[in-house]
């Protein structure tokens, strides 16, 4: 059955050896971070982290890398824990096909059972708030699902956008958020900032692991994330009815806060570790007034760190990010036959794509970069063949080292939009892009000389996957 609540995940990762409590007293700074940090540098099997006894916090309870390894995220999945990982993309590749799923709405939210409003609003009663990392600007809420609606439009429900964005608390019932141009929320506070309005916006904390995976996901504007919840979870997603702002909000979260992004205020946020492996800067930034604060008793506080990769933040958004490039440039170039997008959140995609004719897949490289996820995010693109392999690194170099003859088969592209986060950007939002066709030319691009390529033995596949199974039963 899927997970309505991170805390049913959380029982599930402790069952299958994916959570670790640590029970000695630790520090909050540096030593939650530091751990969360750490395990990153283990491996594909790190677990989720628990951390119940931190200095200075009374009842606190602490979740880090919950997502943190291709086991976890197999288990968010509800896939075995030992899937790999082209699996789990081709996975939830298949279960995109499902979508819509429509949600299901629940009135029993236990996040009910606990509310602040108005002047008794006090973030730091509720949350057990520590920085990141060293140069951070101040105690940020990164894992959050901020749940928005189109003002122009409010009874839209794909419209409804849920999305995942960083969040420096500047107040007792103050934040400061930073809207990247192309999400939907920043589109959203436009509008209401041209007819002179407040943003009213809810934002949810500690959710289940499939709502953590869609919120940030690259979807179309009216593509609704409890819909792709639904069928990524094979069953309705649980939602809820917000109090404050009427809005719908995932069901089994642990903290839902309420308020309204004031109209054209801006305040200093960050520089904030972010997932480039660099710092930000301090830029002026929407300012979220907060109303209400909803809370579980004794509520989990989940925060996720990020940094130099790999970090839980990389396992997060990969097969979130790979699968919707996927889907949609195949809805055009039915020829493209798996993305590989993992890296520092797809600044960098390999595409391996079959090819109508010569230029084909400069054209598919092109098009990657103006998909929703592509105008802000990716600023390289490497095509190889259909017979590439984009998941392995080794095969992808092989075609990149034998194939690309740089004065024609690399294109840069000047100035174009990414995100201000990305540290090459300059100034900040603007970057050249690049192509690498690494692709063997097809006619009638008659260059080079590849007219007698070695290819795999028949039996190959078939003696890959017999290999495989010995090497499994030798190990037991």
């Amino acid at each position: 059955m899927p997970y309505d609540d991170l805390r049913g995940f959380l029982d599930t990762l402790e069952k299958e050896g994916q959570l670790l409590r640590v029970t000695e007293e630790v520090l909050p700074e540096p030593d939650l971070a530091a751990a969360a940090n750490a395990a990153g540098r283990i491996g594909e099997g790190a677990p989720a982290l628990w951390f119940d006894n931190v200095k200075g916090f009374t009842d606190a309870r602490i979740a880090l890398n919950v997502h943190g390894s291709w086991a976890n995220h197999a288990l968010a999945l509800g896939l075995p824990r030992h899937t790999p990982v082209k699996e789990q993309v081709a996975e939830f590749a298949r279960r995109w096909d499902a979508f819509p799923i429509a949600p299901e709405r629940r009135e029993d939210a236990p996040w009910r059972e606990n509310t602040q409003e108005g002047e008794d609003v006090d973030l730091f009663s509720v949350l057990p708030l520590f920085r990141l990392n060293d140069g951070d600007g101040g105690f940020y809420l990164d894992k959050a699902a901020v749940v928005s609606r189109d003002p122009e439009d409010p009874g839209h429900f794909g419209k409804q956008n849920v999305g995942t964005y960083r969040l420096q608390v500047i107040g007792r019932n103050r934040l400061a958020m930073q809207p990247v141009p192309v999400h939907d929320v920043a589109l959203h506070l436009r509008k209401a900032e041209e007819r002179g309005e407040d943003l009213p916006i809810a934002i949810t904390l500690g959710n289940d692991p499939v709502m953590a995976i869609v919120a940030g996901m690259p979807m179309g504007y009216d593509q609704s994330e409890y819909e792709m919840a639904g069928a990524l979870r094979g069953a309705p997603a649980p939602i809820a009815t917000a109090p404050f702002t009427g809005f719908d909000v995932p069901w089994g979260s642990e903290v839902v806060i309420e308020g309204v992004i004031e109209s054209r205020k801006r305040q200093i946020e960050g520089p904030f570790g972010e997932f480039t492996g660099h710092y930000s800067g301090g830029r002026r930034m929407p300012v979220i007034r907060v109303e209400r604060v909803s809370h579980r008793t004794n509520p989990v506080f989940e925060s996720l760190y990020l940094g130099m990769p790999w970090t839980e933040c990389d396992y997060l958004v990969g097969p979130n990010t790979c699968v919707p490039l996927l889907k949609q440039l195949r809805a055009e170039f039915p020829e493209v036959q798996a993305v590989n997008a993992m890296y520092t959140h797809g600044l960098l995609a390999v595409i391996s794509t079959r090819k109508r004719y010569g230029g084909f897949a400069k054209a598919v490289a092109m098009r990657a970069m103006t998909t929703p996820h592509g105008l802000g995010y990716i600023t390289t693109v490497i095509v190889v063949d259909e017979d590439v392999d984009p998941f392995d690194l080794p095969q992808v170099m092989w075609a990149m080292s034998s194939k690309v003859n740089p004065a024609a088969d690399v294109v840069v592209l000047p100035n174009l939009s990414v995100v201000e986060l990305a540290p090459a950007a300059q100034p900040a939002g603007i970057t050249s892009k690049m192509i690498i066709d690494a692709t063997t030319p097809v006619h009638p691009d008659e260059r080079g000389n590849f007219s007698t390529p070695t290819k795999d033995l028949p039996e190959t596949k078939e003696w890959t996957a017999r290999l495989q199974r010995l090497i499994a039963e030798s190990r037991r």
